[in-house]
């Protein structure tokens, strides 16, 4: 994706976004609201064009998917001032890098980043680019500890990593700090600066549960499966694979707990593990196993689904899935009795469910999610959980 004009407006508004971020330390994610105070060029012009040019700036920062903007439902006669806007970040790394924005850090990582470069301290491979990131990415762990515990740590980590021994990162992680393991989640650049190589640490493997199609309801064309329909949550899941009926009779189905199932590494052998909800799998699994793993044409021709809860959370999920299979599709027998309930007002508000911080992901790629679905969620601002549909006695 191309890059957006650097605009001063837009780079003001990212640094402003970014040191709400820094000021946060990722507790929540950063949102800077678009106010008179924030975006007055917003509230001080009064004529269309003028609107027409901020709103279409807004446009191309919010189409790099680093920011999302955020407003109310817009009423007749309103312009984006009247919708209370606001911009929530998304993915702060290249939104910085595209704005040239510096973090500063907290005064605690500034003081030891200081205390870390004498001489001699750190045996690292790149000490410079080491204490450069330590100050644009604070490790919060480090904060009130001795700089001396520190460097120890960060000097017996990057042992491990110029080892090149491979392990996954969370025990990486638990191993040299105290038992914490999600220290270097998100730590990528860091490891890579202590000298550890592309791929040495793995993550956690995302965990597929499958309920293939038992033998009486496979295709008659002597497959074991018609497609794959992965499941958002474990209840819908399980009543699917209990109760098949006429729209998933023949259809392989995978449970993989919301985000996990669309993870990249999903379709590695090192990045996922399948388990099978029946003993009785026979030829089916070797045929789900080849379809996972390969990426030639005929498997890639399978037809892929997603069915989950319809909200905000559930669109950002099949456009992730998008990723990984392109030719994956919102299910539309599970979507369309979950939007008839919509639309009768069977739905509840995202407060209701602390749903509010879900982020409208603007398109999936999906045809029937961005001209169906999505427009639905934003009419109505209301959404329905999966679990409502299919309703078995």
């Amino acid at each position: 994706m191309t890059s957006p004009f650097k605009h001063p407006l837009l780079i003001r508004l990212a640094h402003a976004l970014l040191h709400k971020a820094e000021r946060s330390q990722g507790e929540n994610a950063a949102v800077l609201k678009l106010d008179p105070k924030t975006l007055p060029e917003l509230y001080a012009t009064g004529t269309p064009d003028a609107l027409a040019h901020i709103a279409l700036l807004l446009e191309t920062l919010t189409q790099t998917g680093w920011v999302a903007l955020r407003a109310k439902k817009q009423l007749p006669f309103q312009t984006l001032a009247d919708q209370a806007p606001a911009l929530v970040l998304l993915d702060a790394e290249p939104l910085a890098s595209w704005s040239g924005f510096r973090p500063e850090g907290p005064k605690w990582s500034r003081e030891l980043v200081r205390q870390l470069a004498v001489p001699g301290l750190l045996t690292v491979p790149n000490l410079p680019a080491l204490l450069d990131y330590l100050q644009r990415n604070p490790l919060a762990w480090f904060q009130n500890l001795p700089h001396t515990e520190c460097a120890i740590a960060l000097n017996q980590l990057a042992v491990t990593c110029k080892s090149g021994a491979p392990a996954y990162l969370r025990e990486i992680s638990a191993r040299h700090f105290k038992g914490h393991s999600k220290i270097l989640d998100n730590r990528e650049e860091l490891l890579r600066l202590l000298g550890a190589q592309d791929g040495q640490f793995l993550e956690a493997p995302v965990q597929l549960l499958v309920s293939l199609p038992p033998r009486a309801l496979r295709p008659k064309e002597g497959h074991s499966f018609s497609a794959v329909l992965f499941v958002e949550n474990l209840v819908s899941f399980e009543r699917m694979a209990n109760l098949r009926q006429a729209p998933w009779s023949d259809v392989a189905l995978v449970y993989a707990a919301g985000f996990k199932g669309a993870a990249k590494r999903l379709r590695t052998r090192q990045g996922s593990s399948i388990y099978w909800r029946h003993l009785d799998i026979d030829t089916g699994a070797t045929v789900f196993i080849d379809w996972l793993y390969s990426y030639d044409a005929p498997h890639e021709s399978m037809g892929v689904y997603f069915y989950g809860d319809l909200d905000f959370a559930g669109m950002q999920i099949l456009a992730q899935l998008r990723q990984i299979f392109p030719s994956c599709k919102a299910w539309q027998p599970g979507y369309g009795a979950l939007l008839s309930l919509l639309t009768v007002a069977h739905g509840h508000t995202p407060a209701s469910a602390a749903k509010e911080g879900q982020v409208d992901p603007g398109m999936t790629g999906c045809e029937y999610s961005d001209d169906v679905l999505l427009p639905s969620l934003r009419r109505s601002e209301q959404c329905v959980d999966q679990e409502a549909w299919p309703v078995i006695s």
